[in-house]
């Protein structure tokens, strides 16, 4: 699993059926690839969760996004397992397929939210309009293979 974290002062999107929104937080671009398991979301959310990305009163990323009781704007992303080697086109074929990526999708968030996190999600599989306000910037990639951070 490829995720890029953003954290934000506000984050949000919105489609034909949805629109959701949040304040200080992480913005999370999921990107899941063949071969992702459970086992890479738990220690994904785990580390996202407990990351200490934020400021302390001395300006020191010292605080976790718990600590500062901030959201989550989750959203799917295929297009982070892009192959751009060959031609201008980019190729997909090691992003997991989508039923599949959509269950493993449901089961990430769900496991943020097991550490009390309030999370929104854009819709799986759909166009979606993203408004990101980062902060700082501080954005950082993390990974996961055979449930091991990369």
């Amino acid at each position: 699993m490829k995720i890029v974290v953003q954290k934000v002062r506000s984050a949000r999107v919105k489609n034909h059926h949805i629109e959701r929104h949040i304040e200080r937080g992480l913005c999370l671009l999921v990107g899941i690839g063949e071969g992702d398991t459970e086992a890479d979301a738990q220690v994904l959310a785990k580390k996202i969760a407990n990351s200490r990305i934020f400021e302390d009163d001395n300006q020191k990323l010292n605080l976790n996004i718990q600590q500062i009781n901030g959201e989550i704007l989750s959203i799917s992303q295929f297009t982070l397992y892009a192959d751009v080697r060959k031609g201008n086109r980019p190729g997909f074929s090691r992003a997991m397929a989508p039923d599949e990526a959509n269950r493993l999708y449901g089961y990430f968030n769900d496991q943020l939210r097991s550490f009390n996190l309030s999370v929104e999600t854009g819709e799986f599989g759909t166009d979606m309009l993203v408004d990101i306000q980062n902060e700082g910037p501080v954005t950082i990639i993390f990974e996961s293979e055979e449930g091991k951070i990369l």
